[in-house]
């Protein structure tokens, strides 16, 4: 068996490792284009800040609300209306967006805490704070289809513009504020 150097060892184990990473990133990278989503979504979290959190977002309700929040503040109703339940219609959904997009457009481009109210295991409403309009606004989002949990979508079934943009009485002027954690069931 041969004997290495010290030198030669480490450039083994350097190109191995160099080997492995791309090997993941090329994985990541193909399964994230495969979904049609991966490059948008990373342009979109280095174009924008990124949502604050309080509570107890799932990874999929976490996204849906961090991508309404950056297509509020682009003003991309066709990107909003993709982002809506199958039972919000389509009229429905598109005019819920031009609301919300015309009422927090502005807020949206600033910071924005996203405070998530119980768990979200299949449905979790969320309430945003525009920090920079003093803003909020209530969203429910949900599990959508059969696709095991992969598939958050937002309710748009607001198409008159005072209910779209009702700010929610029952929650609190900062975020967090009532304590947002999972109900304790037992």
């Amino acid at each position: 068996m041969p004997r290495f150097k010290r030198g030669h060892a480490a450039a083994g184990w350097l190109a191995a490792a160099v080997l492995l990473t791309s090997g993941c990133t090329a994985l990541d990278s193909s399964s994230a284009d495969d979904a049609g989503e991966g490059a948008s979504y990373e342009q979109a979290y280095a174009d924008h800040e990124p949502l604050h959190v309080v509570g107890y977002p799932s990874t999929g309700s976490l996204r849906v609300v961090q991508e309404l929040v950056w297509d509020i503040a682009d003003g991309k109703v066709d990107e909003l209306r993709k982002l809506a339940t199958g039972d919000s219609g389509e009229a429905e959904a598109r005019k819920t967006g031009e609301n919300w997009i015309k009422a927090f457009g502005t807020g949206a481009d600033g910071m924005v805490t996203g405070d998530f109210h119980d768990g979200g295991s299949e449905r979790q409403v969320v309430v945003l704070y525009f920090h920079d309009t003093r803003q909020k606004a209530e969203f429910t989002v949900r599990l959508y289809g059969d696709t095991g949990g992969e598939n958050w979508r937002v309710l748009m079934k607001s198409p008159d513009f005072k209910d779209a943009t009702r700010t929610p009485g029952w929650a609190p002027k900062e975020p967090g504020g009532t304590g947002s954690r999972m109900k304790n069931n037992g």
